[in-house]
């Protein structure tokens, strides 16, 4: 699994500027007595990852190499590009209407409204169906409601494909009926995968509401006091897609688990 962290940015990225290393993901930045943190709630794709037991996993390699570049730019010129063959739920990825009906919106027709900058709130629940009861303390209406279960930390492993936590038919009422604009988790499936009819997809995704599966680093975020995005390749025809996911804590939150 991987463990969320936190970096100060240089100030050559600040600016703008390529940063000559990678970047962990989880990140802090300030400029003069502006603070802003920022919390990477995205799995990383890597080959060969099995992402949903009985799916292929993702074959990552070169389709120009460095090397053969070289005979194509002028001497001590150089360049890489990539080639990436996955199936559309891979990593940490959103659900579009189009995932579940013919006629929804798929990922080339959502609004970024939906999908980016959306104030959040943190649920933190225990056992295996979670019920309308876990929601019921908190305000959910025009919010991305992520659900931490604490399943993340069995990622890439057997166990995380086997008896996964999920949401139940009427909790996926009550977050439809009580104005919830995206809904997440960090476990294998916001279904039980024992009932074929998906009663959460087909509820929430009916209503237009999106669904982020696969989440990582919620324990890193307090209950509320964040602004959540999750945006896709803008890709037509398509009803799931990987997203780099993360929170935008405001300047007076910490980096803290927040129980209720």
């Amino acid at each position: 699994m991987n463990q969320p962290t936190t970096e100060r940015i240089p100030d050559e990225r600040r600016e703008g500027v390529a940063p000559s290393t990678p970047s962990s993901g989880d990140e802090t930045t300030s400029r003069g007595a502006a603070t802003r943190r920022m919390i990477d709630l995205s799995h990383t794709i890597e080959a060969g990852m099995i992402t949903y037991k009985g799916l292929p996993a993702p074959v990552i390699c070169d389709y120009l190499s460095r090397e053969a570049s070289r005979g194509l730019y002028a001497e001590g010129t150089e360049f890489h590009i990539g080639r990436i063959d996955m199936v559309a739920n891979t990593g940490t990825y959103l659900d579009a209407p189009f995932h579940r009906f013919a006629d929804g919106a798929d990922m080339s027709e959502l609004g970024l409204a939906s999908l980016a900058d959306l104030p959040g709130v943190v649920v933190r629940v225990g056992g295996r169906a979670i019920g309308p009861e876990a929601f019921e303390p908190y305000d959910v209406r025009g919010r991305a409601v992520l659900v931490h279960t604490g399943w993340a930390a069995h990622w890439r492993t057997d166990r995380y494909f086997e008896g996964h936590p999920y949401l139940t038919e009427g909790a996926a009422v009550f977050l439809r009926d009580h104005g919830a604009v995206l809904v997440g988790i960090d476990s294998y499936n916001i279904d039980d995968t024992a009932d074929p009819r998906r009663p959460v997809h087909t509820i929430l995704l009916g209503a237009g509401i999106p669904i982020v599966e696969h989440m990582r680093g919620l324990e890193q975020l307090p209950v509320t006091g964040f602004r959540f995005s999750a945006v896709p390749v803008k890709v037509k025809g398509l009803g799931s897609f990987p997203v780099r996911a993360y929170a935008r804590l405001e300047a007076d939150q910490q980096f803290l688990r927040t129980e209720r």
